[in-house]
């Protein structure tokens, strides 16, 4: 129904939908119209399961919005490959949790500002990413 509305490419990342595999996983889902060079046109599908992080972060939409834009713009044809290297940028949580971890603070709780993430810090990983999940596709 989406595509019938003008977009190509489509992801939904927050979503209520419960994962099969339990309550510490996210769902993302995604859709791609694919032109071949004979003029067909498929539609590819995917579906992810994400792990949960317990923390909130400053950024996390943001990066990823860039993160898909910059890797479809890369694999224009293969919306599996650039959601598993945009989802691949969670080394920069990581780098910010340990930048937390490693400040001093008198409260159990990091503050909002602690919790920026770590886009400097995290350069190479952001360039060459882990693939840490893979999507499936439908």
């Amino acid at each position: 129904m989406l595509h019938s509305m003008g977009p190509n490419t489509m992801v939904i990342t927050s979503s209520d939908l419960p994962s099969l595999l339990g309550s510490n996983n996210l769902i993302l889902l995604g859709s791609q119209k694919i032109w071949h060079p004979d003029g067909c046109m498929v539609t590819e599908s995917i579906h992810m399961n994400i792990c949960k992080v317990d923390a909130f972060f400053i950024g996390t939409r943001d990066l990823f919005a860039v993160m898909l834009l910059a890797w479809i713009n890369e694999h224009s044809n293969n919306l599996k490959e650039a959601c598993d290297k945009t989802v691949g940028h969670a080394p920069c949580s990581q780098q910010t949790i340990k930048c937390v971890k490693a400040q001093p603070r008198e409260e159990q709780k990091p503050s909002p500002a602690q919790l920026v993430l770590r886009m400097v810090q995290s350069k190479r990983d952001i360039k060459n990413p882990e693939i840490v999940v893979q999507a499936t596709v439908l």
